[in-house]
This record gives C-alpha cells, structure tokens and sequence, in this order.
C-alpha cells in the first residue's frame, strides 16, 4: 500500500472499502473510499483519516513517505466515524501532534472518542506549515454542524470533505483516470442522498468559496478532481439551486397489478405532455437510486395498495427517507387501488402534502381498473398537468 503523489510533498494516503454496499441506508453499489490527505513540508499535516477497520492501510501508506510518528498537525474536518475513525490511534502513533477542528468539532469529537489533544480554528485561520499554508473555511450543515475545508493557497488545492465526493471504490485517483459520467453519476447520487437538506448551506458554501483559486478540490470520498473542477462546481450549483427539468418519476409498490397498471396510465399521461417519465417500482429500486432520479425531477407520483388498513411498507420507508432529504418545489401525485377502505392513498396523499409540496387530485380504483378506469385517469392527469 503506498501513497499516491497529488503534487509534490503532496499524497493520498486513504483507505479504499471495496466491500461497502450500504452507507446509512443509501446503497453503494461501488464501495468508497475514504480519503486522508498527507502534507509534507516544516510540520508534517494529515488532513482527515479513514474508518477504523481501514487505519493500517492509511498507516502503511503514510509508512511509504514518512514515520508516522512524525506527524505534526492532524486536521479533522468533519466529526463523523468515516473520517474521524482513526484519530484515537493516530493519537497513540503520533502523540505529539495537535488535532486541529471546528469550534463544533471541539465538541463532537470528545463525545465520539473522549479526551483528544484539540485546537478550534476560525473560519478564515491561516496555518503556517513551512512553504505552505491552509486556511480554514467553516462549512456547517454540509452535511454535520462541524464540516469544514481546508484550502492550501500556494497548491490551490482545496480539502473539501464531504462536499464534492461520491461512492467508489477504485484504485485511480483522478476523474481523468475513470468514467467521468460514472463519477457524475455517482456525484450526483451523493448530493441526492446525503447534502440535498442542505442546499442553502451548500450556496453559501460556494459563495464563501468562490474568491478561492481551486485547481484541485480533493473531498474525502471518491475521486478527486482536477480536470473538471468547474464542472463538478457548477453542476453543485445547480443541484443547491433546486433547477428541475421536465421529468415525472412515478414511483410505486402493487399486490395483484393494479396499481401498476395505474401508474402506466400515469406515464402515459406525462408521455403526452412530452415529459419524461420514469416508472419505479420499488420491489426493483432502490430508494437511493430513486432520491438520485428526483434531485431533478419536477413530478413525484407516489402510488401503493392498501394493506391492512395502511400503504405498503415499501412505499412508506421511500416516503420517510424521501421526507427526510427535504426536496422542495415539486408537484406530487398519490394513486392506488384498494379492496374496502382505501387508506394507503389518503396516507400517502399527507405524506407528500406533508413535504410541502404542490398535489394534484389523488387517484384511487377499487380493486383491478378497467380499460375505461384507466382511460380516465390517463385523461385527467393529461389536463391537470
């Protein structure tokens, strides 16, 4: 395992988790990685660490450049298990360094790992290391009250952590070296499932970032970027600014078929207004994948059975973890067929009233619709939207 050279005294020295598949509920079909940032020059500076199955592997990669002992300054940019998982034993190996944090970081980490060696920095410190320094701007809520970057100005390489990162296990370390639309895809899946609550705070973010002179932004999952930093840049601008295109997702869970034969009369409703629709069943969808669809989505149509007395619990774990990323400004639908009481439509119609968005007449059939049934509700989503 050896580091892996970003500029000169620069080195990844991440760990690289092949087998994650589920990362807080949200599936990672293609591992990740966590991505730890070694500086070499007067004070020897390891920006960030690894989980903490995977803290011999970033050791034996720092190993390749230097002691580990000899690390002067640790920089924890984010509290969270991921990337904090190693500083206890980084604490050990290197006991003289100081762990440098936000002012809420200061509180977190000691609730994680108790006492630590902790200094708070202000947004906007400078942190002389020799040849270089790094400045430390403060991020709250992308995604943790405690993220922050860290910005080398000599390098131009900012230390972004959460932001800008995505899912993948892979041994390349630059876009230009993988798929650029599966880093894209899989960048934009993150944002989807992990920073889309936080929009507001990402635009104060890149407005608090954008006097910077960024050649490299290094983030603490995935890839790092250096060939299409104002790509990726502009494409977090666009998901913080909630910019929806003419896409309909319709989303649903059927018992016998026929709420799945309601929601293709649904789709061929959206087909006529020239939408794109997506049909998602979620016995074959994954919620993650779903919230990835609607990150520019401007219909969700929400459709389940009623079982004993309720909506389906599929279709309820996509609504609770969909309510929770708060999406905002979309139009919503809910539809389902029922035998007796039909409450699963009015359950789901709350929920998506719920997220405050702007419903259309739900739609209901007893039991299995017919040609006529379906012919209407074609009709009339064709006319509401």
């Amino acid at each position: 395992m050896k580091a892996i050279t970003i500029q000169d005294g620069i080195y990844w020295v991440g760990g690289i988790d092949w087998n994650l598949r589920n990362f807080h509920g949200y599936l990672t079909q293609r591992g990740s990685t966590y991505n730890a940032y070694l500086i070499i020059d007067e004070k020897v500076t390891l920006i960030d660490t690894v989980k903490y199955y995977l803290a011999d592997e970033m050791l034996e990669r720092i190993s390749s450049v230097i002691d580990p002992s000899r690390i002067d300054i640790i920089i924890s940019n984010h509290v969270e298990m991921d990337h904090s998982g190693a500083l206890p034993k980084m604490a050990e190996i290197a006991p003289n360094a100081e762990i440098l944090t936000s002012p809420n970081g200061e509180k977190g980490l000691p609730l994680h790992y108790g006492h630590l060696k902790l200094r708070a920095v202000k947004n906007g410190e400078t942190l002389p290391l020799g040849k270089r320094t790094l400045q430390f701007v403060l991020t709250p809520m992308v995604h943790w009250p405690d993220n922050m970057f860290a910005y080398c100005p000599e390098e131009k390489i900012l230390f972004s952590n959460d932001a800008f990162g995505q899912h993948i296990a892979t041994s390349e370390r630059f876009e230009e070296e993988y798929s650029l639309d599966i880093i894209m895809d899989e960048a934009k899946k993150y944002y989807a499932n992990i920073v889309l609550p936080y929009g507001a705070q990402v635009k104060k973010t890149l407005e608090a970032a954008s006097p910077l002179a960024i050649d490299i932004i290094a983030p603490s999952h995935g890839i790092i970027w250096r060939t299409h930093v104002k790509d990726i840049i502009r494409e977090y601008d666009k998901w913080a600014s909630n910019k929806t295109e003419k896409k309909a997702l319709i989303v649903y869970d059927t018992m016998w078929k026929s709420t799945e034969m309601m929601a293709m009369a649904l789709y061929r409703a959206f087909e006529a207004k020239e939408y794109h629709p997506k049909l998602l069943s979620l016995q074959h969808n994954h919620i993650s994948d779903i919230m990835t669809e609607l990150l520019t989505a401007e219909y969700i149509c929400v459709g389940s059975p009623t079982l004993n007395n309720n909506m389906l619990p599929t279709v309820s774990a996509f609504l609770t973890y969909m309510k929770g990323l708060a999406p905002k400004g979309r139009k919503a639908l809910a539809f389902g067929s029922y035998g007796w009481g039909g409450q699963s439509i009015k359950q789901v119609e709350e929920m998506l009233a719920s997220c405050g968005f702007e419903m259309l007449e739900s739609l209901k059939v007893q039991y299995v619709p017919t040609a006529k049934a379906l012919a209407e509700i074609t009709e009339k989503v064709t006319n509401a939207i």
